[in-house]
C-alpha cells in the first residue's frame, strides 16, 4: 500500500520560491481559478500539477497562495475568457527597491506579476485526482 500524504510547502525567500516554480512548472489552471483579493492582500490560484515528488504522472489539485500582495498585473491573458486553460511554465522573483516582484510565465508569452512587500507564499496539496 502507497501512503498519500498531501503536502504544504511554505516559501520564505527566493530559493525557497525556486523549490515551488519546480513542483508547479507544466500546472494547467482556468483563469477563473485565479483570484487576488486586494482588501485583505492575498493572491490565489488553484491548479492541478504534475506530481513530481513521487516521479509519476499523476495530478494534484493545490492552492497557491501569496500574501502581502500590493498589486497585481497580467499580460497577454483573456481575463473575459473564464475557461481559458493557461499553462504555468515557471515562477521568477527580482528584488526592486523596497518590494519583490514575482512573476508567473506562462506558455504563449502570458504572464501575471504580483509586487509584494515580503516572500510569504504557501503551496498545499488539496487532493490527488
Amino acid at each position: 500500500m502507497v501512503n498519500k500524504f498531501l503536502k504544504k510547502i511554505i516559501a520564505q525567500s527566493p530559493e525557497d520560491l525556486q523549490f515551488i516554480s519546480a513542483l508547479c512548472s507544466e500546472s494547467k489552471m482556468k483563469v477563473s481559478d485565479i483570484k487576488y483579493l486586494p482588501s485583505t492582500k492575498i493572491f490565489l490560484i488553484s491548479l492541478s500539477r504534475l506530481n513530481k515528488e513521487i516521479d509519476n504522472k499523476k495530478r494534484v489539485s493545490s492552492i497557491l497562495k501569496f500574501e502581502f500582495v500590493s498589486s497585481s498585473k497580467s499580460k497577454n491573458i483573456n481575463q473575459i475568457d473564464q475557461d481559458n486553460i493557461l499553462e504555468l511554465i515557471a515562477i521568477d522573483i527580482f528584488k526592486r527597491e523596497h518590494n519583490f516582484e514575482i512573476i508567473f510565465l506562462f506558455s504563449e508569452n502570458r504572464l501575471i506579476t504580483l509586487t509584494c512587500e515580503v516572500i510569504e507564499a504557501t503551496l498545499e496539496d488539496q487532493k490527488y485526482k
